[in-house]
């Protein structure tokens, strides 16, 4: 019955509804267009349902009441009989009517009540402001502004159709097309039919899933019963239940849209404001009641129907006064039932709307179990309320990916807008604001307790333990909290287990959670990115709970950027404070008793810390000390701050690593310095020795980096004038003072006693750098401080084995910076005045045995203290320094070459240059400064491997001319090297510290360079480094070394700004090393006779190095020859360098084995003519009896460039005489090898094109010279021959000339 029912119900609709389609009428012949078939119709009517049931058609027209000529209107049996009787009534009987098509407008005529048959023809009727019902179309519109303006055309045109009808005496005879639907009885009886037309359309339209067409006509709803007074709520409503009605027979989806209209159709009316009107004008009324009863049973219906549903509800108790409350909404039927179960079912909603009628009035005692029976906020969040209602706040996933409505509501009562983090609400203290400030941490304890239950119970007991969604939930939650989130309750949102869900889901990326995870820690960087309070909070609770890993078990750099961002002192300043505070584990609970016996003395006063009767928690972790240690000195890596603000930077973290690395207190926990005003503190825990190791590394560290960016040194104006140096000595000293403080390591006589002579020496330095200003002196003083500073660190850090360097380095600042006021040395301390060694090779000496096992801060001051000292340092020095690279483990021992060969011996020993052959004389020239040192990792490219050995032999003569001092102290650096690791499974190999002496070594050296680019000496660095590359066993299993040593060939000595020049420099050391880098440039690329089938790798790692000496060869020859160059020697001085390129060239005309090429002599000649020159007639006489066809042909090339070079040379008349005068005496020489090779004509034509190219040249440059009658006449009759049938035009061309 029901089915039926609706059926018929919808179809008398759905009649009144239907429109005809426009008709295009002929003007000529006045016929129309036939109307649409009664089956199309019944189609139509088919496809139309409960969703949708009106007809839009583009062009929506009047209904009228008759029917054109030949066109009659397809109506059913009950309105074709409600027809007839009007046309029976007609005056005329007609039975047509000409139909006039209105497109989208509906005519309201109004018929004189006294003639009920007067017809239309000669009838009078008053047309009503037309209401086109197109807006409909509109109303469904995706475009929100475009449904908002059809909202509003709507109720403009509606209600101009309203208050004409509401002035009309007779309301009964109004007719329009819409009166079939109208005579229903629907209870809107005071309405204009276009009005009530109107409100059943939107009703049915609510239920419509096209577009946005419950939006849309929600919209345009509540517009209109907001607007329109006619319009009555009762009749509405039953309006709607009739409209929307479901019944069994629907199908699934039919019965959700009715649902869904059904609750858009209410919340109009929620939003329209009604409601209010209604109980304004009638406190009794019930419609308040049935409204909310109708919204309960809708929520209980279906489950996705509750949240919006309680949405409604929300909004109309907000718009309700309270009596209208109390007296209606609590009052509907259904309500308080719906209340009391919903903490079983786990109900969100309920929750929700108890919430929010509580902010408005007390509902506690009649909403279950959902608030507390005593209402506060207290209570709200006390841990058995919140685990009452846990049920519904998990139940809220429902509507993920969204947060339900009830966490804000949550967030907004656990923290009121008006909190602010206690720092900068309180301000300074002062008596006066004393009380207010009480009950601000009064309430500021209350929402921390709050917060803390909140999170306890909600999130880490409800959420995070639960389903992936419930965690996802768990995070969503934490970013509503965080806009609100004081900094002083951070710790309490990121607790322990919510740090520890974080990683767990960020440790592995494929986690459903991964990217939810990561989304939560973005909006906490972004939250933190002005407020440095909120930084620090956030970075202690990350590594407090996670042991300090949380970057390496997340794989993320989050903590490494938030530390990074620091941008001011204060917040700097701030964290540290908290990382001691992590490090001292102050404000945990201890077994410990304080002591309250202790005593005092003058120079402290001992207190102790208050056990606090908190969680009995257990101590930080050394892992996380250890990652505060390591924190502390980074905090300046990234901080751009002005000198005295980074100055009080550093002076607290100095503070903190000297008091925990070096001192440890013999009474309590805590010592308090009158003369620094300040308290130190001890964990209760002994430190663990390695932890107190890592203190003074930073320690070091921190003193290395302050003295790296310290400004150029100026007068001191203070006591420490930001050094932090001095600070440091002078705090040392403070400490060392007060009785109960001690060194926490206790040294022996011998580490003691050079503690106490580096303190000494550093506070009498300090005092003459002082009195230095600004000279040269004081940049030593301050460099040679620092290494002392750096030495007494390391006599605490490795106890027993610098005491000796640090006694010879004190002697050494004695000697060089020796007053009157420097402390009186002891006998033991003074050397013997006969052979006593000079001061640079003692420093010298002194920093090489520091350098083995020292630290990267020891080393940079090392560094440091030579680039001031280098310009003093002694060949001695040098030599030893140089020494070291070429140092090989292996016993020394004949190493057979890859040469087995009969000119074996000229390859042995290449570049063996002794030291006994180079210039130990003093310096000369000017200093030229480079841009940058390079680096240890610096590397050469195209180098695969340098594995493959050459044919040089070893350095056997390395230790020859060291006396038996000198070999004791390199036995003394080697053993250094072997001291600790030689007996530890695992360690490092003694060829692998080796190897990282000598990086440190090349380093000193590489200074050397940059600082001395001009002197004599750099030929010796430059030979002992050349050597060391040169031999496979100094680089073997060190890649590293090798590019190191390339490096500082290529940059600091062949690309230096500077070159060894002056008188110093002596020719007979040149020649020795032109002749050897010659020899080395010509030498073949050899494979090893052993290896019968090499691998790819092997093969291609000995051509690389073939390649590399071959590029060594080459600029060492270009680079010696530019200093022989530079001393303008005489022709007679230099006869052994041209004896040896003569030698050169033998080799490569005669010898099969050479492999000098041809382009590198070509460069030798264009960029030092002079040694073509004087080359010319030999190289002439050499292509003339040239064993090979290819030497002899390659070698015109040089012959060419040769004569090029006296072109250029003619700059001037007596160059030009000079020349010609040259060329000249060559002219036979050149006659007899023009006819050889006429007379001796290549067989492949591309060498007889170089020779006839090479000729043509000649020709060209004997024609500028004005020397061809010269030429022709010293040309024998049969060169005249066979130039003429060989070079055909060009030797004409030649003749013609002369002629």
């Amino acid at each position: 019955m029901g089915s039926k029912k609706r059926e018929s119900s919808s179809k008398e609709e759905s009649g009144a509804e239907l429109v005809e389609n426009n008709q295009k009428v002929n003007s000529d012949s006045g016929n129309a267009s036939a109307e649409p078939s009664n089956k199309r119709m019944k189609k139509e009517k088919k496809k139309k349902d409960i969703e949708n049931p009106e007809i839009e058609n583009k062009s929506d027209v009047d209904v009228a009441s008759t029917s054109s000529n030949g066109h009659k209107a397809s109506l059913n049996s009950m309105e074709r009989r409600k027809h007839r009787k009007l046309v029976d009534k007609g005056k005329h009987g007609a039975e047509t009517k000409k139909i006039e098509p209105v497109p989208e407008k509906m005519d309201i005529e109004l018929k004189n009540e006294s003639n009920e048959s007067a017809s239309t023809s000669n009838g009078s009727c008053v047309v009503l402001p037309e209401f086109h019902i197109g807006v409909f179309k509109d109303l469904a519109a995706a475009d929100a502004s475009g449904r908002e303006a059809a909202a509003k055309s709507l109720v403009m045109e509606l209600r101009e159709v309203q208050n004409a009808y509401d002035k009309l005496e007779n309301k009964n005879v109004v007719e329009d097309a819409s009166k079939l639907e109208a005579e229903k009885d629907d209870g809107l009886n005071n309405c204009a039919p276009s009005l009530r037309y109107a409100v059943r359309r939107l009703i049915r339209g609510v239920s419509s899933s096209r577009e946005c067409a419950r939006q849309g006509f929600a919209l345009g709803l509540a517009s209109l019963v907001g607007t329109v007074p006619s319009i009555r709520l009762e009749s509405l409503l039953k309006l709607i239940i009739s409209l929307l009605e479901v019944n069994s027979s629907m199908k699934g989806q039919e019965a959700r849209d009715c649902l869904l209209g059904r609750l858009f159709a209410y919340g109009a009316i929620a939003r329209s404001g009604k409601l209010t009107e209604e109980w304004i004008s009638d406190n009794n009324t019930l419609l308040i009641k049935d409204f909310t009863s109708c919204l309960i049973a809708l929520a209980v219906k279906k489950r996705y129907l509750q949240e919006s549903a309680v949405s409604v509800i929300v909004e109309m108790v907000g718009k309700l006064p309270i009596e209208a409350l109390v007296d209606h909404v609590l009052e509907a039927p259904g309500l308080k039932e719906w209340f009391e179960g919903a903490t079983e079912v786990g109900n969100p909603d309920a929750l929700l709307l108890a919430l929010k009628m509580q902010e408005k009035i007390r509902v506690e005692d009649k909403c279950g179990k959902l608030l507390p029976s005593h209402y506060s906020k207290s209570a709200l969040f006390a841990a058995d309320h919140l685990s009452n209602i846990s049920s519904c706040l998990k139940e809220s996933t429902f509507c993920q990916p969204r947060v339900h409505g009830v966490w804000p509501v949550l967030v907004s009562n656990l923290l009121p807008d008006v909190v602010q983090d206690v720092d900068s609400a309180l301000g300074p203290i002062s008596i006066k604001k004393h009380k207010k400030s009480r009950k601000f941490n009064s309430a500021e304890e209350d929402i921390e307790r709050n917060l803390r239950c909140f999170c306890e119970v909600t999130i880490e007991g409800a959420l995070l333990p639960s389903s992936h969604d419930r965690k996802k939930l768990a995070f969503d939650v934490l970013l509503l909290l965080l806009p609100k989130l004081p900094a002083s309750c951070v710790h309490v949102v990121l607790s322990y287990k919510v740090v520890q869900g974080l990683m767990d889901i960020l440790s592995t990326k494929d986690s459903w959670l991964y990217k939810v995870a990561q989304n939560f820690l973005k909006e906490l960087s972004e939250w933190v990115v002005h407020d440095d309070v909120r930084r620090v909070e956030v970075i202690v609770a990350l590594q407090k709970h996670s042991n300090g890993r949380f970057d390496c078990i997340t794989r993320s750099k989050t903590v490494k950027d938030l530390m990074a961002e620091f941008k001011t002192e204060s917040g700097c300043i701030l964290f540290i404070q908290n990382l001691m505070t992590m490090f001292l584990d102050e404000g945990l609970s201890s077994e410990e008793p304080s002591d309250q016996s202790q005593t005092t003395d003058d120079n402290s006063e001992i207190g102790s810390i208050e056990d606090k009767d908190g969680l009995a928690t257990l101590g930080v972790s050394e892992f996380l000390k250890t990652w505060v240690v390591e924190s502390l000195p980074n905090v300046l890596k990234h901080l751009k701050l002005d000198q005295d603000a980074r100055f009080r930077v550093q002076k607290e973290v100095l503070k903190f690593l000297a008091v925990q690395g070096l001192f440890s207190s013999s009474l309590g926990t805590e010592v308090t310095s009158f003369e620094l005003e300040e308290k130190f503190r001890w964990p209760k825990s002994a430190i663990p020795n390695a932890l107190s190791q890592m203190c003074i590394e930073q320690l070091q560290l921190l003193l290395s980096n302050a003295q790296k960016g310290e400004v150029p040194h100026a007068v001191a104006s203070g006591v420490e004038a930001n050094d932090l140096g001095s600070y440091f000595m002078r705090f040392v000293n403070i400490l060392s003072n007060i009785p109960s403080v001690s060194l926490s390591r206790a040294l022996n006589v011998d580490d003691e006693k050079a503690f106490k002579k580096v303190q000494a020496m550093e506070s009498q330095l300090s005092r003459e750098e002082r009195n230095c200003g600004l000279s040269s002196d004081a940049s030593k003083l301050h460099a040679i401080r620092y290494l002392l500073i750096q030495v007494l660190l390391q006599i605490l850090l490795r106890p027993g084995e610098f005491f000796e360097a640090a006694s010879e380095l004190v002697m050494c600042c004695k000697k060089a910076f020796g007053s009157s006021d420097l402390l009186e040395s002891s006998g033991e301390d003074e050397p013997d005045e006969d052979g006593a060694p000079e001061l640079m090779d003692v420093l010298v000496d002194t920093m090489l045995s520091l350098l083995p096992q020292s630290s990267a801060p020891l080393r940079s001051a090392i560094e440091q203290v030579f680039k001031y000292f280098c310009n003093d340092i002694t060949d001695d020095g040098l030599l030893r320094m140089l020494r070291v690279i070429k140092k090989d483990l292996k016993p020394a021992r004949h190493q057979k070459t890859d040469i087995e060969d009969e000119d074996a011996d000229d390859d042995d020993d290449l570049l063996g240059v002794e030291e006994t052959e180079e210039s130990d004389e003093g310096e000369t020239g000017e200093t030229a400064n480079s841009d940058e040192q390079t680096d240890d990792s610096e590397a050469v490219s195209g180098v695969d491997a340098v594995t493959a050995e050459l044919p040089e032999a070893s350095d056997d003569e390395s230790d020859e001319g060291m006396d038996d001092d000198e070999m004791f102290r390199m036995d003394t650096y080697l053993a250094r090297i072997f001291r600790e690791k030689k007996n530890q499974a695992g360690g490092e190999t003694a060829h692998s510290q080796l190897v990282l002496f000598k990086l440190r070594v090349l380093s000193m050296l590489e200074i050397y360079l940059h600082e001395n680019p001009g002197k004599p000496q750099a030929l010796k660095v430059f030979s002992n480094l050349a050597q060391a590359f040169a031999n496979p066993q100094t680089t073997e299993g060190s890649e590293q070394l090798g590019q190191r040593i390339w490096g500082i060939i290529q940059k600091k000595i062949f690309k230096a700004k500077d070159y060894p020049r002056g008188e110093a420099v002596q020719l007979t050391v040149l020649e020795p090393l032109l002749e050897k880098y010659l020899k080395l440039a010509a030498k073949p690329f050899k494979r090893k006779k052993s290896a019968s089938n090499p691998s790819k790798k092997k093969q291609s790692a000995s051509w690389n190095r073939h390649k590399m000496m071959n590029s060594l060869a080459q600029s060492s020859t270009f680079w010696i020859l530019k200093i022989i160059d530079a001393r303008s020697f005489s022709e007679s001085e230099l006869q052994r360098v041209h004896d040896i390129f003569q030698t050169v060239l033998v080799a490569y005309f005669d010898s099969k084995k050479s492999q000098m090429k041809c382009e590198f002599l070509k460069e030798i000649f264009k960029r030092r003519p002079w040694i073509g020159h004087h080359l010319f007639g030999f190289l002439l006489e050499k292509c003339s009896c040239a064993k090979s066809k290819f030497r002899q042909v390659e070698a015109l090339d040089l012959v060419t460039e040769i004569l090029k070079s006296l072109v250029s040379s003619n700059t001037d008349k007596s160059g030009e005489d000079a020349s010609k005068k040259m060329l000249k005496s060559h002219i036979p020489k050149l006659c007899h090898l023009i006819k050889h090779l006429a007379t001796n004509m290549p067989e492949k034509q591309s060498r007889r094109a170089d020779v006839r190219k090479f000729c043509g040249k000649v020709f060209q440059i004997l024609t500028s010279f004005n020397m061809i009658f010269s030429f022709l006449t010293a040309l024998e009759p049969d060169g005249h021959t066979a130039c003429e049938s060989q070079l055909g035009e060009i030797f004409l061309a030649l003749k013609k000339r002369e002629n």
